[in-house]
């Protein structure tokens, strides 16, 4: 049992006999706990199962989980590479109990797992308990057989778990291996138990009670087990070594990194491999599940590592971009236990490649900065924060990187100093802020919705409605009433107006009352759930407590559900047709159009936007029921709805799925959403995509049209077409070749007309052509044009010295804007004495520019006063002859 991928079935399959099912890896993306930026523990899924908020099949769970510690609270990126057990990217394996098996067969599982399964002796093996968990203590001498020197009680924290300040709780057991006295290092409890004599192998934990407010502790009725096994650590330990990296499936990748970059693993520069080998994992598993490299959040975090693994990569002597080029190895290491990275490998390595390409100039800018600011620095002395932070600011060379290449020469940054930088930085741009009254308004919602509460929305059942006014605000402070001809923004009691979020744009409609009429401009959502009306009374007067009837702009409604729908339809076939990593970044709802914003790294071809197209309206073809249901948060995210990561959900949502998977029955695209749709995707009528673009790194966008919008499109496009046909005396069909051909036809007479052109310039072929002047010994030939394109000035300096033999040639060229271009030869014979670089700076100064380039014996420039030509040239002249 020496692989890394034996030891993970092993253990898995183990428990599986045992009774426990085998769950699959949750993503790093935590999809049921949103105070955590990933998973960092095989507990994570099951959190709301230990809570009893959620029920699963099985009673019993066994786990590889995937986790990553490298922002946050679990951060530990700075120590990787430097250390033999830090990891960004890690897999913990453990085994689970819900109200099913406690702390007998849970220790009975543990100790027959690592000394039958596993082999380990028996003699090497200590256990910790909490200390005041006698029961056990007693449970680990009868079934283990261990005396008492060898459970260890431990009275702190690190052996007594809980979820948070409340809720499920208990005491821990730990699983040590002693390596032996020639280690150095103390057992656990003990003022040496930070050596690596005595290594956590397991932690056990007993969920027994749940901490209530007020610092109360009850027993749970239902007592679980949570256990994490780190599969590197114990794959260290059964391959016979200290060292994580040692292990195969790591030695495997640094293998690859030492081949393509022919450094030796085990040198000086062994740290470089480790943090290569172990960001490598981080990065392309982090990408798989969704994130893309950002300058904020998981993908901020997400770049992070992928740079700090390319600037390694740079250390180690690589002169190209390398990252990429070692997705393959570890989609054969790894890919039958995960095979999310085999369907992502294409999406990983084209993600690495851009960021590395990106990265590479950054690293140009700010390393020159680097080494100047810190050449005089010796090791233990401080680099200045300030510059650290215009490093950071100036040059986009974050923090971590300055003290990652500083180390290696023992020099630590001020970071003090660099955080007074910030501040002062944000101070600074506070102090300039005016502001625009915004935010002045916003503090006005705050003492509403603690008066009136949150505005109940009826708009998913009716687009009418009865309302009472609750509070009225006009430039940024709470009035008694709005007049005739006032605008002014209104809060009701309830309403079926719509309030822009989530990309879809606010109703707009009419509110009417006893002698008053107002126009709803639009509708927006203050602090979530206060619905806030732009209005323009038209009659009367608008007072607070006035009864209004509501009603929403049903013309305008029906266009934005179809838009807001079809974004859904789109979303799904996005994801067929790219691949699981299509991911929401924004979108637009509107009533004219729609616009979707979504991660992937490259355009689309002309053939997937079609495909795209093609699904999508299939769907719509297929007039199936759109369903919208209200469901916990987690009861939706099991079923299969998508959600947008940084979306703040409530313990109720709303999933909206529509058509039904012909593979197998399934809904077709299924989403937690809380905006309006159609009844059927057939009412969409029509999705027609009109553009697609770039809006950032890593996101696309694709802008769409439907119903009677796309028809319209669509027959103004035809109609385009047919009058593109009748002018080139062709059918429709015929229209695209018939275009191609007058291109080229064009291209041919634009040649001819530029031949024609260098031909006149020359004298149109005569023996005469323009006159040739004797300059301090030297012929001159100066030739003043109109109409010639610049590029073709070259062909005509060339044929003039072809012509003169030896000499200078200048021409300048005057086009219809009345710029002037100017160029200037020196034949060979004449380079030593003369510099066409120089010559063609003097007649540009005259043309009203600056500089030109080339060559000794030929150079170009250019000037916006091209009615100053024959002068450039004169100046020319003149030059030659002081």
């Amino acid at each position: 049992m020496s692989g890394v991928n034996e030891i993970r079935s092993t253990f898995l399959d183990y428990f599986v006999k045992q009774g426990h099912a085998a769950v699959p890896s949750s993503p790093l993306v935590p999809r049921n706990d949103p105070t955590l930026m990933f998973t960092n523990a095989g507990m994570v899924q099951f959190k709301n199962v230990f809570t009893g908020v959620e029920k699963r099949p099985y009673v019993r769970a066994v786990t590889a989980q995937k986790c990553v510690r490298a922002g946050g609270k679990h951060n530990d990126l700075d120590n990787v590479g430097y250390t033999a057990r830090h990891h960004t990217f890690f897999e913990m394996l453990g085994n689970f109990s819900f109200g099913d098996y406690f702390k007998d067969r849970a220790i009975e599982l543990a100790w027959n797992l690592v000394t039958r399964e596993f082999e380990l002796p028996k003699d090497r093996l200590i256990v910790t308990v909490y200390s005041e968990d006698d029961e056990a203590h007693a449970l680990w001498k009868k079934i283990a057989g261990l005396p008492d020197d060898r459970i260890i009680r431990i009275a702190t924290s690190d052996n007594f778990w809980a979820m948070g300040d409340t809720g499920p709780c208990g005491p821990c057991s730990e699983i040590f291996y002693d390596h032996g006295p020639h280690i150095p290092g103390g057992p656990p409890g003990s003022p040496d138990a930070d050596g690596d004599r005595f290594i956590e192998i397991w932690n056990l934990v007993f969920m027994q009670f749940e901490q209530l407010p007020g610092g109360e502790r009850v027993a749970l009725p239902r007592p679980s087990i949570d256990t994490g096994m780190g599969l590197e650590r114990i794959s260290a330990l059964l391959q016979g070594t200290h060292d994580n990296y040692e292990t195969d499936l790591m030695r495997a990748i640094i293998a690859e990194v030492a081949e393509l970059t022919g450094v030796l693993p085990d040198g000086p520069q062994k740290a470089s491999h480790r943090v290569i080998a172990d960001h490598l994992r981080a990065s392309v598993f982090l990408t798989a599940d969704g994130v893309l490299p950002s300058n904020e959040g998981r993908g901020y975090v997400l770049r992070r590592i992928m740079r700090r693994a390319m600037r390694h990569a740079q250390l180690l002597g690589s002169r190209d971009p390398l990252m990429h080029r070692l997705v393959p190895i570890l989609v054969r290491e790894m890919g039958r236990a995960y095979p999310e990275i085999v369907r992502a490998e294409t999406l990983a390595a084209e993600t690495l490649l851009l960021e590395e390409r990106r990265f590479r100039r950054t690293l140009e800018r700010g390393l020159g900065l680097l080494e100047e600011e810190s050449a005089d620095l010796s090791a233990g002395d401080r680099f200045p924060g300030d510059v650290a932070f215009k490093l950071y600011d100036t040059y986009g060379f974050p923090l971590d990187l300055t003290e990652d290449a500083l180390r290696g020469r023992g020099i630590q940054v001020d970071t003090a100093a660099f955080d007074a930088a910030m501040a002062r930085q944000k101070a600074d741009a506070r102090a300039a802020w005016q502001g625009s009254g915004e935010a002045a308004t916003d503090t006005v919602w705050f003492a509403v919705r603690e008066r009136e509460g949150a505005t109940e929305f009826l708009g998913y059942d009716t687009e009418s409605a009865e309302g009472v006014v609750r509070a009225l605000v006009r430039d940024g402070v709470e009035v008694d009433a709005l007049r005739s001809g006032e605008t002014g923004l209104v809060v009701l009691n309830q309403t079926p107006f719509y309030g822009e979020s989530g990309g879809q744009v606010g109703d707009t409609g009419l509110m009417v009352g006893e002698d008053v009429r107002a126009t709803v401009l639009g509708t927006q959502k203050k602090l979530g759930d206060v619905f806030v009306h732009e209005v323009q009374v038209s009659d009367g007067v608008l007072a607070r407590g006035t009864a209004l009837a509501l009603e929403v702009d049903h013309a305008r409604r029906a266009a934005v559900r179809a838009n807001h729908s079809a974004t859904h339809l789109l979303h799904e076939a996005l994801r067929r047709v790219l691949g699981d990593h299509v991911a929401q970044k924004g979108s637009l709802v509107a009533p004219d159009r729609l616009r979707f914003d979504f991660s992937h790294p490259k355009p689309l071809s002309a053939n997937e936007l079609a495909e795209v197209e093609e699904i999508a309206n299939g769907y719509v073809l297929r007039n199936e029921p759109v369903d919208t249901r209200l469901m916990a948060v987690d009861d939706a995210i099991a079923s299969g709805a998508r959600a947008l990561f940084g979306e703040k959900y409530g313990e109720e949502v709303r999933v909206v799925s529509m058509g039904t998977d012909a593979g197998n029955g399934a809904p077709f695209s299924i989403e937690l959403c809380g905006g309006t749709h159609v009844a059927r995707t057939g009412d969409i009528g029509l999705v027609s995509v009109v553009g697609e673009s770039a809006v950032g790194a890593g996101v696309r966008r694709i802008e769409a049209l439907t119903a009677s919008q796309a028809r319209h499109h669509l027959n103004a496009a035809n109609a385009a077409l047919q009058g593109a046909a009748a002018a080139l005396r062709v059918s429709v069909g015929d229209v695209e070749a018939r275009v191609a051909a007058l291109m080229e036809e064009r291209r041919k007479l634009e040649r001819d007309l530029s031949e024609a052109r260098r031909k006149l310039a020359m004298g149109g072929g005569e023996e005469s052509g323009p006159a040739v002047v004797q300059v301090a010994g030297i012929s001159y030939l100066r030739i003043a044009v109109s109409g010639v394109d610049p590029k073709d000035l070259k062909a005509i300096v060339d044929q003039g010295k072809a012509k003169i033999g030896s000499g200078v040639v200048a021409v300048a060229s005057t086009s219809a804007d009345g710029k002037g271009a100017l160029v200037v030869g020196v034949t060979a014979d004449l380079t030593s004495r003369f510099d066409a670089q120089k010559l063609v700076r003097t007649g540009v100064e005259v043309l009203g520019g600056k500089g030109g380039g080339g060559r000794a014996d030929m150079a170009q420039g250019g000037g916006p006063d091209g009615a100053k030509a024959e002068a450039a040239l004169a100046a020319i002249e003149a030059a030659l002859a002081a």
